[in-house]
């Protein structure tokens, strides 16, 4: 039996396919998540999918306190399920609860992870709390092939456990996809009538932000003022702050197969990592306004699918002369140049069934 714990709404993506595909090839799969009031994407996800999971303790909101009681709270409910469940590997994007219990219970572990450090470089005084919390913990380690390998080796994993795929994150969930922009015009009711312009917040939550910057906000009041779009905002977190502040967008509140609209928007703005780079797969022009540069934001920055901004005039300038470009020839190439080889991924995770560490 295959476990994986699903904490983030990019791994629900991710590991759709491969859950698919492990189930076709015969193995048992079950999937945990977490939930709590402001924090159910997740589950919204998981439910779109129609991926089966069990809800296991919460999120733990922004502070450090909060945070490790939630994660104490959910490693006891965890065990207490596996008493139940008897699996053979638990897989993860480095989801901690999940990587401290399947190691004290001596369950090998598969680890996927794009983002080791919160920068490009090899700088380990960023290396994000996740990674140095359940990397060193891995049976076995996946990685795209932007991050480089002796990253992986700083995290005490030896060769043999470090394993490369030919393509960044979001392909496997968008190589076999169609937009549709009747989705975007009837399911999500946004006008057509306007240039979009899409939002996404930074995690500000999150244990490698935990700051909420203002680049991104006042930005936005600026150019509203510059630019007659329409403003679609993907809240991260609770919806009712943007509504209070962004009165003259759309703020989405229900979970959208939101890829038809990036790929239709003429403009995306993000500080987050993955949806941004969803954006760029569909020649989208695409504005990173995050905090740090990771090592799959410094090559879509490279190959020129996506300019990274730390001010607020950078980011209104940078908008106006974007807003309504297209990459598409761009975007197919080096997208192209990609492959998804989902047996690989899945023959990596089986593997690992035969690491026993006592």
């Amino acid at each position: 039996m295959i476990w994986f714990d699903i904490v983030t709404p990019k791994a629900a993506l991710f590991f759709s396919p491969i859950v698919r595909h492990l189930k076709s090839r015969g193995e048992d799969v079950f999937i945990t998540t977490r939930k709590s009031e402001g924090y159910e994407e997740i589950v919204e996800l998981l439910d779109m999918l129609n991926i089966p999971y069990k809800v296991v303790g919460g999120f733990g909101g922004g502070t450090l306190n909060g945070k490790l009681h939630a994660s104490i709270e959910r490693m006891y409910q965890m065990t207490k399920l596996l008493d139940e469940y008897k699996p053979d590997v638990m897989v993860s994007i480095c989801s901690v609860d999940a990587n401290r219990v399947a190691y004290g219970l001596g369950i090998p572990i598969v680890n996927f992870y794009d983002i080791p450090l919160s920068d490009y470089r090899h700088d380990f005084k960023k290396a994000l709390p996740q990674a140095r919390l359940t990397l060193p913990l891995s049976s076995v380690a996946l990685k795209p092939f932007v991050v480089p390998d002796e990253i992986f080796y700083r995290f005490a994993l030896e060769k043999d456990q470090v394993y490369t795929y030919d393509f960044i994150d979001p392909l496997i969930w968008l190589y076999d996809f169609k937009p549709d922009i009747n989705y975007v015009k009837d399911e999500m009711a946004i006008p057509l009538d306007k240039p979009i312009i899409v939002v996404r917040e930074e995690e500000f939550k999150a244990s490698y932000v935990m700051k909420k910057y203002s680049l991104l906000y006042d930005g936005l009041l600026e150019l509203k003022d510059k630019i007659d779009a329409t403003f679609v905002i993907i809240p991260r977190y609770e919806a009712e702050p943007l509504k209070e502040l962004f009165k003259f967008a759309i703020i989405l509140e229900k979970k959208y197969k939101i890829q038809h609209l990036l790929a239709y928007a003429s403009l995306f703005i993000g500080g987050g990592g993955t949806i941004n780079l969803e954006a760029t797969y569909f020649g989208t022009p695409v504005i990173s306004t995050r905090s740090f540069v990771s090592h799959y934001d410094k090559y879509v920055v490279d190959v020129g699918l996506m300019k990274w901004v730390s001010d607020k005039d950078s980011l209104v300038n940078t908008a106006l002369k974007l807003i309504g470009k297209r990459f598409d020839e761009l975007a197919q190439n080096v997208w192209g140049s990609m492959k998804v080889d989902i047996d690989f991924l899945v023959d990596t995770i089986l593997k690992a069934k035969d690491f026993k560490r006592y």
